[in-house]
This record gives structure tokens, sequence and C-alpha cells, in this order.
């Protein structure tokens, strides 16, 4: 700061002008008034230098700038243990810029020690710094060895000081000047160095511009505080006593007056009270200077320097915003430059303030950044500390020191090719800095490592939970129900709570046991009974497990505690104000009925009344879940559907300790299952586990397990034991909710005497938890056109494989651990936006606005969502939502009731009647056409159902239902034919089939073989008559190929399906029916052939068999193979039946459309009295695949102009191809889970890109911009082009000679037959050797240089 002499009104002298922004080389032009003159004076002159001890000082004049050198060169030279001189930069007059360095290893990097420098004499007319910092290394030199202070100083600090900054302007001033009066503030070139160094805040119009040739000083400073990692630093002024700090000035520029607030204004302050303290003057806060005012008072003797008054361009700022150095500027002395009698005082008033400050860089925290495999130091790693904005990095070492007043802070580092680690609750104390260290992991770290290869991620310094108790026991109500409830009894407590605390308080139930009682939920809320916008929704869930009740008894505890402290205890109504909190005591109260205190380890009420392990009871990523879907089960999952949850924990009994996600794997073996967010749900464990001390000790029931051991208390499900079915993943993958699973104590049910204990113990844990719901981001998603919600947006985190959805409010919270994160939201017809986010201990507020697409968007973005026109509007997609969840299909089939008279079999006449009578009776939505005849010349007949039959719609998904292959398994027939009737009559009718039908292309072909069905015979289960087509051909082993050799090898009836359906239709998803079994079986049935895109096949089969009642279970139950088990219902076809040229695989392979193979029952021409049942089975099912074909992935490809771009491949996975259609479109299903597509397209460049499917969701949407490919044969396209111009002009330059030359020698005809008829002999013997092969040329001929007939000339072009 400052420091020409202030008027009485404070006003800045006139020669700090304006100017602009610096920019490359120019500086601002607040900095008024050299050229580089390359010299160094340099001499020896060790006698100048006191030899004797620090008393030695010599006071009594000032240095000028020869003078100094030499002393300070002799002192380098008499202390080279300790001393080194160098310099940074020569000043605008060819002086040097003297910096001495004192260190223990002076020269030499010092990992882990700090570095300190001090800068004097800024502006040249303020002289004493000069001084005292002469006698500073004077001081510390002499006095290492012998003063105890000094030596602790240097032996654990590096020290810079820099006597004079400006020697030129030294050089100009006048001793006794205390005003500035006969100049020398400012350098050679008349600019003010501390009004010339970036600043933060843009500059006024009008300012002057400022070359970097004007102010050489500035920039070498510059240059030396970004190749440094100063850590802390003074700059010594005079013209005042105070010490300032920043900020020096604002983005309002207010001359004086106004506090220019930076992040770590705390430890500004600390810092400039250990100098002003330890000065006798400046202490006092009344400096009492001549040219101030008679009130100016600076309260402790120090201030925020733009509340003096404004300095834009200071040094101070620039340390702090650009070295990460915390500097501060300390006014000395009240005349600027004071006779020489004046220094001995001012050397006395200095020199322990000066020690101070160096040593107050030894505060906060300290320590080093590592890389976990290698154990090296990580540079450049950024330092968060929560709550503070402002982040250093570390060293090239890895080290780090970041100032920090005394408290309690969350610490976080973040590297380029790290996981971020987060240390909490960090104490930092008066004194010497905390010794943090932090290693790091590649995000790429052995999944099946034991957590011990983890624990470096995260520590923690823990509470003393009886130390918190104490605390809050004296200002909260705690609970006085300490004993078991049962189902009565706990229903009578939560009604009781419910009508004593109304306003906070919603008692409810989201569906009961099989016993019939209430699975009741308790809200606390400051706004019960609703979602408010922006506030988080978290859940408890208690009881599960009927016999592990601990759970239950905390959570009804919990009720009390927030109820009867809401208002009064300051947590307890943040946590209630803020968050919608649910509660469910218990899940399972049927088990609890049964259960018997004092269990410890049993299993008597674990399960539910159908004795079922709810835990095991919800779908499941990895395996098919057999047991049968139990209503408190459903219950929950329809509960979650309906609340954007963002939290939840799951209390359960057993052990101690805190399960994240995964819970098992798809080997189904003990393992470390890591999810997309293992990083979070590792800082959630431990959360709750740290709160606990048993828990977090990780050895819980050393009696039952002892050497069962919990790093934390916390650990990986499936790293545990393996359990497919669980809730808390099922939460994870289906729903925005991150759940982890909580095991509160050894003993299941104990006796009620222990509750209390169990309460003490997990009342912090509980709350804290909750409190985790506001980590991360959060914010709203909104239309920016009118600001409205945008519901079910996608926010994707970048290198996170995990989307979360926004809520109807648009609003959306996703859980993260700090870092430094990349997030994209997105929704279909809007613009995807982009944010970078860091994100510290609290959640940081990141809002998106979304445009929406346009023609120009299309045109000029690489990637979007496809234009609202092009999508299904909200309600069809809200729909596939609907009908996804567990109850839609049934609710959709309860309300759809027909009856349809399935009681006899159709054959070829009766069928075709009934096709024909569909098409008449509903002549808007049907469309009957023949795809061939059979060998007997009946016809194949194809019903399309669609809002426009017979319209081609390239952007609606088309789905095919196939049946009869085998004419001796109608079954399929007949199912199809009532498919199609029950969705023509009620369409118009069932909201839910009307839009299906309008956004679907429904295609039905009920039998491929008409004449096999003909002489099939009705209650013939086993019976191959009919089988195959009247020439004796299987029909599924005859798609060979598609060339059209194959094509005329064929049977009529394949090559009509293939010709006419497969290769011409551009179906999504192809479903095929047929008998002999109860399964579904999926791509190939090639017995050697490699699958690609498997999990995509295999999750369309399973989602078939998972909606029918017997097929999942897996047990056909045949009578030719009753003990026959498929797992799920689903197997691959060449793993059940093997046999080459399938249907199927010629679909996929040629067609580009999955198909699925539905074998309907064991019998394959069952009675027709069973076919009612048979149909009410598959109904369902072949509801679900109308639903799962508006799933997956749909776009479009176009070129940077918008032009549709036909028969591009759009490649799944590096596996299967798709092509887009003529229109540019293209629809894929895919497994739920994230996809890599790529673009190919010829003469474009390829594009690749990732996406994530939802099980629940209709299709992403995604346009998919190429550019035109740039290189032909692997270079350039303007090379090539040049090269093939320039050869083609070549061409018809050598063209055009030839025609030339061959003009010119046809005048010579006639000479030329004149001569060839004298040497007739001679011409004869040439055309004789040409005849017999011979190589010998015409041009051998005499007169060939004269005539040259037209078959010469073709020879010799040949050659």
């Amino acid at each position: 700061v400052g420091w020409a002499a202030r008027p009485l009104t404070h006003s800045r002298p006139e020669s700090e002008g304006k100017g602009k922004m610096a920019r490359s080389g120019r500086r601002r032009g607040w900095c008024d008034g050299a050229r580089w003159l390359p010299a160094v004076t340099l001499f020896c002159a060790l006698s100048l230098w006191p030899a004797s001890s620090t008393g030695a000082l010599d006071t009594s004049r000032y240095y000028h700038y020869g003078e100094l050198t030499e002393l300070l060169q002799a002192a380098a030279a008499a202390h080279g243990s300790l001393a080194r001189l160098f310099s940074i930069g020569q000043s605008t007059e060819n002086r040097s810029l003297w910096v001495m360095e004192i260190s223990t290893t002076p020269g030499r990097p010092s990992p882990g020690k700090p570095k300190f420098k001090y800068v004097g004499n800024m502006h040249g007319d303020e002289t004493v710094s000069r001084q005292v910092l002469v006698y500073l290394i004077q001081y510390l030199l002499e006095g290492y060895g012998r003063d105890e202070r000094v030596e602790q100083l240097l032996n654990s600090t590096d020290v810079y000081i820099m006597p004079s900054m400006n020697p030129d302007g030294f050089e100009r001033s006048r001793e006794g000047d205390c005003t500035g009066e006969y100049g020398g503030r400012s350098n050679a070139r008349d600019k003010d160095l501390n009004r010339c160094f970036s600043d933060q805040f843009e500059p006024e119009a009008g300012q002057e511009v400022v070359e970097d040739e004007d102010v050489p000083e500035v920039v070498a400073m510059e240059r030396w505080i970004k190749e440094n990692k100063f850590v802390a630093s003074g700059n010594l002024h005079g013209g005042s006593v105070v010490a300032s700090y920043p900020y020096d000035d604002s983005r309002t520029h207010t001359s004086a007056g106004y506090y220019s607030k930076c992040p770590d204004d705390e430890v500004f302050k600390y810092l400039a009270k250990s100098y002003a303290s330890k000065h006798p003057v400046m202490k006092i806060g009344k400096p009492n200077c001549s040219n101030d005012s008679s009130d100016e008072v600076f309260e402790d003797g120090i201030t925020n320097g733009a509340k003096w008054y404004d300095v834009r361009g200071g040094m101070q700022d620039y340390n702090y915003l650009q070295g990460d150095c915390f500097e501060i500027t300390l006014e000395l002395t009240c005349c600027k430059y004071p006779p020489a009698s004046a220094l001995h005082s001012e050397w006395e008033n200095n020199r322990d303030a000066l020690l101070n400050l160096m040593e107050q860089v030894h505060i906060g925290i300290a320590g080093f950044v590592t890389d976990a495999v290698f154990g090296s130091g990580i540079s450049n790693t950024t330092i968060v500390v929560a709550g503070i904005d402002h982040n250093i990095t570390t060293g090239n070492f890895g080290d780090f020191h970041r100032l920090l007043v005394p408290g309690i802070y969350n610490v976080t580092v973040v590297a380029q090719g790290y996981m971020p680690v987060t240390i909490f609750d960090i104490e930092v104390l008066e004194g010497p800095a905390t010794q943090l260290n932090f290693t790091l992991q590649p995000p790429v770290a052995a999944d099946n490592h034991t957590f011990e290869t983890t624990t470096a991620y995260t520590e923690f310094r823990t509470h003393n939970v009886s130390e918190v108790e104490d605390e809050h026991q004296s200002k909260a109500i705690e609970p006085a129900n300490f004993r078991h409830h049962n189902y009565a009894d706990m229903e009578i407590l939560l009604r009781k709570y419910a009508t004593d605390y109304p306003a906070i308080t919603h008692l409810h139930t989201v569906g009961k046991s099989v016993e019939q009682r209430n699975l009741y939920v308790m809200e606390i809320s400051d706004n019960p009974g609703i979602h408010e916008m922006g506030e988080p929704e978290f859940k408890y869930i208690g009881n599960m497990h009927g016999n592990e009740v601990v759970g239950r008894e905390l959570l009804l505890n919990l009720i009390e505690y927030l109820c009867n402290n809401y208002g009064t205890d300051p947590e307890v109504t943040s946590l209630v104000n803020k968050t919608r909190i649910h509660i469910m005591p218990s899940m399972n109260p049927d088990g609890y009925e049964v259960s018997s205190e004092g269990d410890v380890s049993g299993v008597v009420g674990r399960n539910n009344s159908n004795n079922f392990d709810l835990n095991r009871n919800f779908p499941d990523q990895f395996f098919k879940i057999s047991d049968p879907r139990q209503p408190e089960t459903s219950a929950v999952m329809d509960w979650l559907q309906k609340i954007p949850f963002v939290l939840s924990a799951n209390l359960h009994g057993g052990s101690l300790v805190v399960n994240y996600p995964y819970d098992d794997d798809k080997e189904g073996v003990i393992v470390y299952s890591k999810s997309p967010d293992d990083a979070i749900f590792k800082q959630l464990a431990l959360s709750f586990a740290k709160e606990n001390s048993p828990m977090f000790e990780g050895h819980p029931c050393k009696d039952m397990f002892p050497d069962e051991y919990f790093p934390l208390g916390i650990t990986n499900g499936a790293h545990w034991y393996n359990i497919p079915g669980g809730m808390q993943d099922w939460n994870y993958l289906h729903t925005n909710c991150f759940e982890v699973t909580i095991e509160l104590g050894c003993v299941k049910f104990p006796f009620a005497v222990g509750l209390p204990k169990y309460w003490k113990q997990n009342k912090r844990s509980l709350l804290q938890f909750i409190k985790q719901v506001h980590k991360g981001v959060k914010g709203f998603v909104l239309d920016a056109t009118n600001r409205k919600a945008i519901y079910n947006a996608t926010i994707v985190v970048a290198e996170v494989n995990h989307p979360v959805r926004s809520a109807k409010d648009g609003d959306y919270w996703r859980l993260l651990v700090p870092g430094v994160y990349k997030i994209t939201a997105s929704a279909p017809g809007y613009i995807p936006m982009t944010r970078n986010v860091t994100v510290v201990e609290e959640a940081v507020e990141v809002n998106f606005t979304l445009s929406r697409v346009t023609d120009d968007d299309v045109n000029s973005s690489d990637q979007g969502t496809i234009n609202s026109s092009a999508e299904p509007g909200e309600e069809f997609q809200q729909l596939v939502r609907s009908l996804s969840s567990e109850e839609g299909l049934k609710n959709l089939i309860s309300s759809a009731r027909v009856d349809l008279s399935l009681d006899r079999y159709h054959d070829y006449k009766d069928l075709s009647e009934a096709l024909h009578g569909l098409h008449s009776n509903y002549p808007t939505i049907t469309n009957l056409d023949s795809l061939g005849q059979s060998v007997e010349v009946r016809q194949i007949w194809a019903l399309e159902i669609s809002d426009k039959p017979g319209t081609k719609e390239p952007k609606e998904p088309k789905i095919k239902f196939v049946a009869g292959v085998h004419g001796n398994a109608p079954v399929g027939t007949e199912l199809l034919l009532a498919f199609a009737e029950f969705l023509c009559i009620l369409y118009g009718k069932n909201q839910a089939i009307t839009k299906l039908i309008e956004e679907t292309k429904i295609v039905i072909v009920p039998s491929v073989n008409p004449d096999g069905r003909e002489i099939s015979q009705e209650g013939q289960c086993m019976s191959k008559v009919g089988m195959t087509n009247v020439n004796g051909k299987d029909l599924d082993t005859d798609f060979i190929g598609n060339s059209s050799e194959q094509f005329s090898e064929m049977q009529p009836e394949t090559r009509g399906i293939v010709k006419n359906l497969i290769l011409n239709q551009g179906f999504t998803l192809s479903v095929v029916l047929d008998g002999g079994s109860l399964l579904a079986t999926y791509p190939y049935d090639k017995p050697v052939q490699t699958v690609a895109n498997e999990e995509t096949l295999k999750y369309l089969a399973t989602v078939y068999s998972n909606n029918h009642p017997k097929m999942h279970l897996g047990h056909p139950g045949c009578p030719n193979n009753t003990d026959e088990s498929v797992p799920g219902g689903v197997v691959r076809g060449a793993q059940w039946h093997g046999h080459m040229h399938s249907m199927k695989d010629f679909s996929v392979t040629y067609g580009h459309c999955p198909e699925i193979t539905v074998y309907t029952g064991c019998c394959n021409f069952p009675r027709a009295k069973d076919l009612a049942t048979i149909w009410r089975d598959n109904k369902k099912s072949l509801l679900s695949m109308l639903v799962e074909v508006h799933k997956g992935l749909r776009g479009m490809v176009t070129d940077k102009a918008g032009n549709p771009i036909s028969k591009a491949n759009i490649i799944l996975n590096e596996g299967v191809k798709v092509l887009t259609s003529e229109a540019g479109y293209f629809h894929v299903l895919l497994s739920p889970g994230p996809h890599h597509i790529d673009a190919l397209a010829a003469g474009y460049q390829h594009q690749r890109k990732q996406v994530f499917v939802s099980s629940y969701e209709a299709a992403t949407s995604l346009v998919i911009v190429v550019e035109l490919d740039n290189k032909l044969l692997g270079l350039p396209r303007e090379l090539v082009v040049t090269a093939a111009g320039a050869t083609l002009s070549a061409i018809l330059v050598t063209a055009c000679i030839v025609w030339c030359v061959c003009s010119i020698k046809s005048n010579h005809q006639k000479d030329g037959f004149h001569r060839l008829r004298q040497h007739r002999d001679e011409y004869e013997d040439e055309i004789r050797m040409m005849s017999m092969g011979s190589k010998k040329s015409l041009l051998s001929s005499e007169f060939q240089d004269e005539t040259e007939s037209d078959e010469d000339t073709l020879y010799v072009n040949k050659h």
C-alpha cells in the first residue's frame, strides 16, 4: 500500500493515474511515470561487513546502491553456509534487485520448509525499510548459533530479504524529506511500482496502458513470486505507522471507507496483529503523523487496505491472488526519509515485530501430498479448505503450508488423475502448524484390494462422543421411551407424536404387510406432507428383518427427540427446517411380532410372514431374483418412485458396521464390488461410523466373530459377504437415492435395559448422517425461455457413471465428495449445459438454465437432444415411466378388461377371416398385407397396427410379433390374434393403449407356416407333425443368407419373411412365439457364434420372463425334462437347442434387429381350454415388449448443415451395428447402464458418444452431428485434391501433345503407304512376327517414324 504523504482528505496523489487492463506486455496505467541497461556491479569488500556480534550494527547512515551492494556481497561471502546473494532482475537504470537468501541450505531445495520474504524500499523515498532489512540480514546471520530464537527460525524457514525494490528512486530521494516533496517515490520511468501489478478488478475506461519495459522491477517481482512458493511476506513502506492487509481495492474503487474483505480475512488480521502487537507505536493505533487527520485511528494498529484508501495494482493483493503468498504491507514511520539519527530507534521498534511475523509462517496446517503407488510427492495439488474460497497448491515435492487461524477445519486435496481426499475436523491450535499428510490414490486402483489399501483416502480427528453428549444433554430433551414397542404400542406412539406435533409431522402408511399391518412412515418437516422446492428428502428404514429390533427402537427415539427439541435446540431445528425427514420404524412388522427379546443371533422373525427375506427380494443387477415380490417390498419400491429421495440408511442388527454398495457382484463371490460413487459412499459411511466409538474401532463382535475387522467401522457390502436382491443397491440403481446399510449391534434383539446405551451410542451418528444430505451439489434445471422447471432432466458428473434426475420442480441433488467436477444437465428437446464446479464441505448451488433445441442448434452442435417435435411428449415419457414401475403393467391390465373368447383354435381359413375382420372393423388403425405365399399357396399375413397404418414414420420404433414358424406349435398364433384384438378394442378407450399405438408401429405375423399348421393336431404335445413346411423343411433352419443365390434356395415362406419383413422394415425389436418349453431365448442359436451386445439381448429376454408369472422361476417342468433348470427363465439359444440358420440369428445379423424367441409352454398344441390361461399368463409380457421398444437410445445423424445422413453405421459398444434410416434416424435397444456409441459415415469423421440408459425411462435422445472427413487415403483432403488436380492436368497436357503429334504425322500418310509398297516383303515379315506373338514392336520398322496406323498407336499406348 501507499505511500506518498496523505492529504487530510485521504485523496490519492494525482500521480496515481488511470489506464487500461494490461495485455501481453502492457500494464494498467494506475502507475505513472526505462529501458533495460544490462550491467552488473560485482566486487567483494569483505572488510565492509562487521565481523563481530550483532551489536555492531552501523545505524549512523543510509547505504546508497554501491555501498549496499558491497555490504551484501561481503555478508554472503562471510556466511557462505547460511547466505546466498542473487538478483531477480534489474531496475530501469540497470541496478540489481538484490535478494539475500538466509537458510541452512542456501541455494538448495528444502522440501517441507516454508519460504518467507521481506521486500523493502518499493517506493524509493520510503527508506527506513531499506535500512532495517539490512540490519535484519546482519542480525540473522550473526545471531545463528548464538541466539536460540534466530537458530530455531532459520532451521525451519527459508528467509528471503530484498532491501530495495526501487534502487533508482532511492538514489533520487533526499534525506529529511518526510512527505515525498523532493521525489524518488516512483521508478526512473516515473511509475509507482505499487500501482503496476496485475489487479483482480477491471480497470476503468480511459486508463493509460503501461508497457512492461517501463516497470522492469514489477516484471521481475511478478516472475519471482510465481516461480517460488512463498508462504508469507511483508512489504515495508513509510508514511504512517500501521499494518495493512488485503484487499487493497474493491470492484467499486471507493476511495476510502470500503472494507474489501478477502476470503482469508481472519488470517490476514492475525498476521497484521502479529506485527503490530510487537511494535511499540503501531500497536497503539494512533500514528499521530503530521500529514494525517487528527482523528485517524487504526484499531490494534491494523487496517484493511481498501478501507484505508483504494490502491489499484498493489503488490500485496497480487501475492495473495497469483502467488498463494499471504503478504501484508507494513508502514514503519510517519516520516518517509527521516534523518539517519532516527535509524537506531526504528530498528529497535521493528526488530521483534520483524521476527514475530516471520515466525507466523508456521501457523495453520502443513504437510505433504504423495502418490499412493509410487510414494512420490504430487506437485500442483489443490488444497481446499471448506468455507474459505481461496485455494493454494503444493510445491514441487508435494509439500504445502496453508496459513489458518486456530479453529476446526475440513480440508480437501484435489489432483489431476487422482481421487480427491478429505480430512475432516482438523483442529488448528496456536503455535506450530498441524501436520497433515495426504496419500492420493489413482482412480484405477484395484477393486478387490482389502480396505487397508484405501484407508488413506480419508482421515478423521474424531469427536469425543461423551463430550458432545454432555454438551447436548444440557440443552436437548432426551427420549424417555426406552422399551420395546410391539405393533400396537408403536402405532399408539406414532399417533401420539403426530397429534402432539401436527405442525412438523405427517403420519401415513405406504402399504401393508402380508398380515395387513400398516407400514407406517412418520414425516418430520417444517412443512409436512409436501415436497418443498430445493429441500432434500431423507429417509431411515428400520426393522427390515423382524428380529433385528435396535433400529426400530432408535427410530422411535429419534422421532421423539426431533419432535421434543424442535424450536428449542438449534441443531434439531435446523435439520427439520432444511430437510424433509421420513422415518419408517418397521418394514417388517409381521416378523417383529414373532421374534423374541434376548435373541442374539437367531432367525425366528427375520423373514416376513410368507417366509421371504425382504433384503433378498429386490430386483438385482446381476442375478434374477426368483422369489415372488413381497407386498412389503412392492410398497417400499412404489414409495421410492414417488418421492425424490437423496439419502437413506437401512438399519439392521447382528454386527457393528456401516455397509455400502455394491452388495453383490456378477460372479456372486466375496470381492470388493465398487460402485461409480464409491468415494461418496465411503464418506457417507464414515460420517456415521466416526460418531460411534465402538463401531469406529472396527472390531465389532469379538466374542462371536473374533477375526472380523472393519477398518474405520465401514465395509463394502460384497467385500463382507454377497447379497443379491438387497434394498440398498436397488435404491442406488433405480432411484436418485444413495443408501447404506447400518448394523447397529451384535445382538439382534437385546433386552430393553440396554436400549438407553444404544441411543447414547448412536444419537450423534443418526443426526450427523442426516446432515450428509446437504453435501455435494444442488440446484434447479429451468427452461431458459419461461423459467419453468424441467422435470426429469439428467444430471451427469463427468467420470462418474451414475446420473441423477431432476424432480417435478426442476430441483436436483447430487451427493459428491469435495473436489473439482464437470457437471452436465440435459433434457429431451434442450441443449445440454456443462459447468465446472468446485465442491467443498457444504452443498454448492449450481443452477442450469437450458435452451430449447432449434435448427440452428442442431447445425452448430456436435451433440444435442432431438428437437422436441420429433420426440414423444412428456405425457408419453411419463407413461413409459409409469408402465415400467413395479405395478404399472398390472394396473394397466386391471383397467383394461376385455372379454376375449379364447376357446378354440383358428385354422388358416378362420385366421384369414379374423384378420380381415380386424382390418374391416378398425380400418383407421390397421393395415393387412401379405408377405408372400406358402408352398401350398396360403398367404402369410402381416397385420400392422398404428395410428397411421401404411405410412412410413421413421421416428417411431417398430416392433414385430411373429408366430407359427413351426406349424405344430400354434399357441403363439392364438396369442397374437388375441393380442391384436385386445389392442384394437382398447384404442380410443384406454389412454395407455391408445398412446402406445400412436407412438409405435406394431406388425403382427401370426402364422409363418400355415401349411404345417393345417396338418397338425390339437392335443399333440410332442408330435412333430406339422413342424416343417410341406417340403419337409424346418423353417427355423432356412434363413441361410441374404445373397440372391441364397434367396433362391430358400423356401417360399422364408423368402417372403426375409424380403418383405426382416430386410425391408427397419424393426427395433422382434418377438417370436414358439412352443415346447417355458422359457425365453436370445441370440445366437448358432453354437459357435460370438455374442456381441449379449447384455442387451439377455436383458430383453429377461423383461419378457420377469413379467410372466411362471417363466421367471426357471423351472419349465416339461414331462420330457422334468429336472430342467433355466436361471431366470432365460438362456442363450445355442446353450439350449443350438442350430444353424435360425430366424433370430438372421434378424440380428442382417436385419440389425434384436430378436428373442419365447416358448409359451411345454405342450406344443395344448387343448383349446388351456388357451385362456396361457393368454392371461402372457398378456403382461407382451405388453412389456410394447413398452420396452420405447427405451434404449434414439436419435439421428446429420451433417453440420443439418442434412440427415442415411445408412450411417451406429456401432454399439464396439460390437453390434445398426444403420440409420433414409431420414438419418436410428433407434437401438440397450440394457440399462452406460454404453459407448460410435457413428461412422463414409466421408465423415468418426464420432463417439457415451450414454446412460435407464430401465425406467423412455429412450435417451441424441443428435450426432458429423463433420466431413478431411482426409483421403490417410492424407489431408487438400493435399490429395491438389495432387489429383495436378495429375489430371498432366494427363490432359500429355493427351494434347499426343493428339498434336498424331495430327502432324497423319499428313505423311500417303508417303508412308508409298514406301510400304516398295518394301512389301519387309512389312509382311513384320506382320508375321506380330501374329506369332513376337514382342518386337512396329517401332523397329524404318518407316515407323514417318507413319503410324491406329493399331500402331494403340499398341504403343499399351506400353
